[in-house]
């Protein structure tokens, strides 16, 4: 098999046709990475997320969740009440790829003082 091919056991991101390349920018887009740190925590419904994410609209929420759900990362229940009671939480691959991206986010925010100290 080529360096720059994939096959259905294992991606190659640099490829521009495997799949892998869209998971991994639904993952690490500005909105991507911010809901799953939040649903790391645990199960929350919609307005708890939105809550805890400050600045997302509802649209852009909502088209993550979506994004994110279908990309086997993020679980949707919904519960038949009235009003309508939705809870999100990570899959198994959702708190795999969380806990990556919650380290690179730990990272950050520990060396931030020495990063914008550098931009200087």
């Amino acid at each position: 098999m080529a360096k720059n091919s994939f096959n259905d056991e294992k991606g190659y991101v640099l490829a521009a046709s495997c799949p892998s390349r869209q998971i991994l920018q639904h993952l690490t887009n500005r909105w991507g990475v911010l809901v799953m740190i939040v649903l790391a925590t645990g199960t929350k419904r919609f307005s708890e997320i939105r809550r805890d994410i400050e600045g997302i609209s509802e649209r852009m929420l909502t088209q993550t969740l979506q994004q994110l759900e279908q990309d086997g990362m993020v679980h949707r229940k919904s519960y038949n009440t009235v009003p309508p009671h939705v809870e999100y939480s990570l899959t198994e691959y959702g708190k795999q790829a969380g806990a990556k991206i919650k380290e690179l986010v730990d990272w950050l925010e520990e060396n931030l003082g020495g990063i914008l100290a550098s931009q200087k």
